[in-house]
């Protein structure tokens, strides 16, 4: 089935025979649909923190700061920022010359409100000798777009998000990357004032990260009185998954090789793996707010981490007794009862005995710990949170996107759109057991919950691979915990009019 020319690409990139073949399986047989039993709620699976409970856990996320930890900020950064100007692109493509669609003018009405606009104002004065203002009353509403999102002038079609003016300030523009350096110092330094930051990019655009890092770094530093460190990584070329054609045969380059697709964000979780870290908080790019507004988001980082300390240090309390024999029976039954009422896991089985019980908890209880914000439901598009049935029968949270879901069945569509909250991608990771040695997180991966997406190149279509989505199925095998948080804290930028709202001026 595969020629020598096959082989000799699979090793170079890191990809064995029996990886493909699995692949194959998955295009040829599909991926078998999560089996829901239940939307998360308040009342099932969401912890809401009374006001008075807070205070504990923000506390207890202080103590863990002043000790000899190491917490690191991991923001996914490589995606493209095309599809924040999916709009002005249709705008240069149409044959109106000025603005029609409410979101072009939109665009135009507030442009002086944008943190790009002196640049953009400078690079058109450069490229046509008039300034916005002058192209706009001369009707040449598609120069300026020009000016903005091609490569010859600020070439925001093409780069990624992390790169963008988002947010001004009397000092210049911030971009995103500016913003979640500044971000972390207010949740994530450690006892020594550092602050780690690691943002996973796109090859070609590594060095531009790189080189506006190096020119903003000690600027934050010096200001906000800390040391960051601040580290790089692409996705690995052996997380890349092969593309099929409508036969589910693999789809062939012009000059014979087989072509492969990055695998999605999923394949993150083995850049995440190889960071050594004992908390490690994960968001967005594109999900940031300008200094007057961090405070808050720091609280509700603050509570999160405090909540996973605290349910991971009652993790570690129960593990010891296990591994050193030294529990009764009550002990396991407040375990169990730990698990079914703090972590949500249920389980279909009955234990005969106390030593089958406690090989049950231990298996529950020796895996890395999450605890993820959700927000209340107002629209936006996204997974959720759910009770879902796992490989082993039991039930546990899990975060589900809707390819994950059967449109056919009929209770489990109901419950992914009538959910009361949404996952917002904030979530905070415990990566050590009780001994301080860090977990493998590519043995809590389930690997039949990718999905397959349809593509085209030259004009054939083909059939793509998505690995297990990052906070979905690559952490299906952790202990999770949901956590309400308010929608203040959710405030992604999605298209280029988004930089309008209120909490982005």
């Amino acid at each position: 089935m595969f020629t020598q020319q096959d082989l000799d690409q699979l090793q170079n990139k890191g990809i064995s025979t029996t990886q493909i073949e699995k692949q194959l399986v998955y295009f040829r047989d599909g991926f078998p649909y999560l089996s829901i039993v239940a939307a998360a709620s308040v009342d099932k699976g969401i912890l809401q923190v009374a006001e008075d409970d807070e205070p504990h856990y923000q506390e207890a996320w202080r103590h863990f700061l002043k000790g000899n930890k190491k917490v690191v900020k991991f923001v996914p950064a490589s995606g493209a920022a095309s599809r924040m100007f999916k709009d002005l692109f249709a705008f240069l493509d149409a044959d109106n010359k000025e603005p029609v669609k409410e979101s072009e003018k939109l665009f135009f009405e507030h442009i002086r409100q944008f943190a790009f606009f002196d640049q953009l104002n400078t690079t058109c004065e450069k490229h046509y000798g008039e300034n916005i203002s002058s192209l706009c009353a001369d009707g040449r509403y598609k120069d300026v777009v020009k000016a903005l999102l091609d490569a010859d002038g600020l070439n925001y079609g093409n780069l990624p998000k992390g790169l963008l003016s988002f947010h001004s300030y009397p000092e210049g523009n911030r971009t995103p990357v500016g913003e979640h350096l500044t971000e972390g110092t207010y949740y994530a330094k450690d006892k020594d004032d550092n602050v780690r930051v690691h943002f996973t990019v796109s090859a070609e655009h590594q060095a531009l990260f790189e080189l506006l890092v190096a020119a903003r770094k000690p600027v934050y530093a010096h200001k906000l009185h800390v040391t960051f460190e601040v580290g790089f990584s692409v996705q690995k070329t052996a997380t890349d998954t092969l593309a099929v054609d409508k036969n589910n045969e693999p789809f062939r380059n012009e000059d014979g090789s087989l072509l492969f697709r990055p695998g999605g964000h999923g394949a993150l979780i083995e850049n995440l793996n190889d960071i050594d870290a004992d908390v490690i908080f994960i968001k967005n790019i594109d999900n940031v707010v300008p200094d007057r507004l961090k405070e808050n988001e720091a609280r509700y980082k603050n509570l999160l981490a405090g909540v996973l300390v605290d349910m991971q240090s009652r993790g570690y309390h129960y593990l010891q007794k296990l591994d050193q024999g030294n529990y009764t029976a009550e002990d396991l039954a407040e375990m169990l009862s730990f698990t079914e009422n703090e972590l949500c896991i249920s389980h279909p089985r009955d234990f005969d005995s106390d030593e089958v019980l406690a090989v049950y908890l231990r298996e529950k209880l020796d895996r890395p710990f999450r605890v993820c914000g959700m927000v209340k439901n107002v629209g936006e598009p996204g997974g959720g949170p759910f009770l879902a049935v796992n490989r082993d029968g039991t039930i546990s949270p899990q975060i589900l996107e809707s390819s994950q879901i059967n449109k056919e069945d009929v209770q489990a569509l109901n419950a992914f759109k009538n959910g009361s909250h949404f996952n917002p991608v904030d979530l905070v990771c415990g990566l050590r057991n009780y001994r301080g040695e860090k977990y493998d997180l590519t043995r809590h991966v389930d690997p039949d919950t990718g999905f397959i997406s349809l593509k085209s190149k030259n004009g054939k279509e083909l059939k793509a691979l998505e690995l297990p989505g990052l906070w979905n199925g690559a952490m299906s095998d952790w202990n999770t915990v949901f956590v309400e948080v308010p929608i203040s804290t959710f405030n992604p930028v999605k298209t280029v009019n988004d930089l309008l709202r209120a909490e982005h001026q």
